[in-house]
């Protein structure tokens, strides 16, 4: 029995819990199998370096009001006392070199399950999930009522700091700085590549760049050199477990129970399923919170537990030759799904007064449960570009006084939504 097994065995929902009877615990490594993972020291100074076939990484996880293990490990970090992220509540970092090169095309960023989780959604989730489309990251894709759902976007869409180094050996390349927030660029001869590839500096004006899939054709993630990047946001709210977005709270912890207590993070490519990097943020309570106080206690000082869990191996073993974890039904859709489902985005991208050039939103996959097109089919036709980065700017610098409130404003109006009695449920403050 692995250590995150022996932490996370108990049926018993948690419902009733509060925010203080909680503790995180994230792994990471270079798979979804987590015998291969390592514990990260959130907020610590160093960083943890994960390897496998395609790439080399060095990690680090920062979180305002930590709590969690290691016991013992700061609240917070110096990374948020910089301005560029005093509103910011985690961030996911991480250098990496990769091992071969690796076309960035199909490369995505996002979060994944292994088990549905649909039984387990709140009231307003469809409207939660369309505030983030609309104003935070419209590259997103979602299937929340697939029997393994997921969450991607194009990673360099997604990252909020992207940036490209020299040619480095896999052994002496700088892990992210603490010191030195990371921001949007190029060093060395990475300035050259970001030139000739026309990548904006302005990491807006990137991520709106990458949006396209054209624009992502043309950068390989090239063999032996250092790529950077950073993940992070003021909308997930570890420290007190939950949900804020712009119009929309949400209490996580009374949507937890012994499945769906792991938030997954992946770096992988979408059509192979080659997994380039998995870090996980495990919630931890009772019993299995004194169950893992206790093996810390138990474990030497200065020796690091690895971080398994049992419960996986099945996973691994339930997924395709290609390394991507597919039901059965999607797996003989699969084919034409796939095919189809790229058209209608394509079709979606440029619905409406046209931009100056159509956007390609991330073809979906694997395919879309029934219950996910359905809840999809009442989305209202999306802003186009220029407009909905305007409303990303309102949110980003927190000015909610003009234009970014009424937009929201009125699509809560549209997408009111029912619970399961078909009564009218508040979306603002789902408890």
């Amino acid at each position: 029995m692995g250590l995150l097994d022996r932490f996370t065995s108990s049926d018993e929902a948690s419902t009733s819990q509060t925010p203080d009877k909680y503790r995180l615990l994230v792994t990471a490594g270079p798979s979804y199998d987590t015998t291969k993972h390592q514990i990260v020291p959130v907020n610590g100074d160093e960083a943890i370096t994960i390897s496998n076939e395609y790439i080399t990484a060095k990690v680090k996880v920062r979180v305002r009001g930590y709590r969690g293990l290691p016991s013992g490990s700061p609240a917070s970090n110096v990374y948020f006392d910089d301005p560029v992220h005093e509103k910011d509540q985690y961030s996911l970092a991480f250098s990496f070199v990769p091992k071969q090169d690796i076309p960035s095309v199909d490369t995505v960023w996002g979060n994944d399950f292994d088990h549905p989780i649909r039984d387990r959604l709140p009231p307003g989730f469809n409207t939660a999930f369309k505030i983030v489309k609309e104003f935070i990251d419209p590259g997103l894709a979602c299937d929340a009522y697939a029997d393994e759902p997921w969450l991607y976007g194009p990673s360099l869409s997604c990252w909020f700091a992207f940036r490209i180094g020299d040619k480095v050996t896999t052994d002496g390349f700088p892990a992210p700085d603490d010191q030195k927030v990371m921001r949007d660029g190029a060093d060395g001869s990475g300035r050259e590549v970001r030139q000739e590839l026309g990548i904006p500096e302005n990491n807006e004006k990137r991520r709106k760049f990458y949006l396209d899939a054209k624009n992502r054709k043309s950068l390989v993630f090239e063999k032996g050199r250092l790529y950077q990047a950073d993940f992070y946001n003021p909308y997930l709210d570890f420290g007190n477990l939950a949900l804020k977005l712009p119009g929309f709270s949400l209490k996580v912890y009374k949507y937890i129970d012994a499945k769906s207590h792991c938030l997954r993070y992946v770096f992988k490519n979408r059509e192979t399923g080659d997994m380039y990097l998995n870090v996980n943020f495990n919630l931890l309570w009772g019993e299995q919170l004194e169950k893992a106080l206790a093996k810390e206690k138990d474990t030497p000082s200065g020796s690091e537990p690895e971080a398994e869990d049992a419960s996986l191996k099945k996973e691994a073993s339930n997924t395709d030759t290609e390394g991507i974890p597919r039901t059965g039904e999607v797996r003989k859709k699969d084919a034409t799904a796939h095919s189809q489902d790229a058209s209608s985005d394509k079709q979606a991208a440029t619905k409406g007064k046209q931009s100056s050039a159509p956007v390609e939103v991330i073809p979906t996959e694997p395919a879309q449960s029934e219950q996910s097109q359905k809840a999809q089919a009442e989305t209202p036709v999306s802003q186009q570009p220029e407009e909905l980065h305007k409303s990303i700017n309102v949110w980003e610098s927190g000015d909610q006084k003009k234009g970014g409130a009424d937009e929201i404003s009125s699509l809560l109006a549209q997408t009111a939504t029912s619970d399961k009695t078909g009564q009218e449920t508040s979306i603002l403050d789902v408890d």
